[in-house]
């Protein structure tokens, strides 16, 4: 295990590592996530072993710290991460991001350019103010501190147990600050964000879930968008060959 200081008071996020050649691979989870979790099955597929992997965990999910104080916007997330990475002596990495994680990416790629290469995001939030039964406006639809006494434990017992094994490891005012900042947004938006980035840009699209808004004009802007049949929000689980073909580049 790893470490990097991202605040003032010496909070460190962490990630594990697995060594390897070529442009390392940074992996990172959504909102209530982790990313080894989610994300190991497939570093560790043929075609993909081999490759230096971070699996990294973001503030106040997982193994990271979870500073009161500190705000969790997706600016502050990405400038985390980016202390992660400038710690491991990462540069052009590949970001393999999910949900939330891929939001915090397209801003880490927009502040940081030197750390990203390429971009592969599953089910990325790329705008303000998401469908009010997304997870991200159930959990800011709480008052903080209503959250931290009652909504956490009430949102554990709603949602899919699989959500749910990695959610109850985040802390409870760490994650409502994550989904506040999440249905915040950014100025410019995702979206914008990762429609003028110069690097190269994948996103996936489960096929449960629905349409992706605004495909036509990712893909003018040159983001290769990938549906994946028979498939959720968690397209790593529900489809990993496809998955893992799309991080290989296939």
């Amino acid at each position: 295990m790893r470490q990097a200081r991202f605040d003032a008071q010496g909070s460190c996020v962490r990630w594990t590592e697995s060594e390897g050649d070529g442009p390392a691979r940074v992996y990172v989870h959504g909102l209530g996530a982790a990313s080894t979790i989610y994300h190991a099955h497939i570093a560790a597929r043929t075609g993909l072993a081999g490759r230096r992997s971070l699996f990294v965990d973001l503030p106040g999910h997982g193994i990271s710290d979870r500073p009161a104080d500190f705000g969790y916007t997706l600016e502050e997330l990405a400038d985390a991460l980016a202390a992660a990475l400038d710690e491991a002596r990462v540069r052009g990495a590949e970001i393999v991001a999910h949900s939330m994680g891929g939001s915090v990416a397209i801003v880490l790629a927009h502040r940081r350019g030197d750390l990203v290469s390429r971009l592969v995001l599953t089910e990325a939030n790329l705008d303000p103010r998401p469908a009010a039964t997304e997870g991200s406006s159930k959990i800011a639809a709480y008052g903080e501190e209503d959250f931290v006494a009652h909504g956490h434990a009430r949102v554990l017992q709603e949602i899919d147990p699989l959500w749910a094994a990695t959610m109850r490891l985040a802390d409870p005012r760490a994650l409502h600050r994550s989904a506040t900042g999440l249905v915040r947004g950014t100025r410019p938006t995702m979206r914008a964000m990762l429609m003028e980035l110069p690097v190269e840009r994948v996103y996936l699209q489960g096929a449960r879930s629905g349409e992706l808004a605004g495909a036509e004009e990712l893909m003018a802007s040159g983001v290769r968008v990938l549906t994946v049949p028979d498939a959720g929000h968690n397209v790593m689980f529900d489809a990993p060959e496809t998955f893992a073909s799309a991080v290989a580049g296939r």
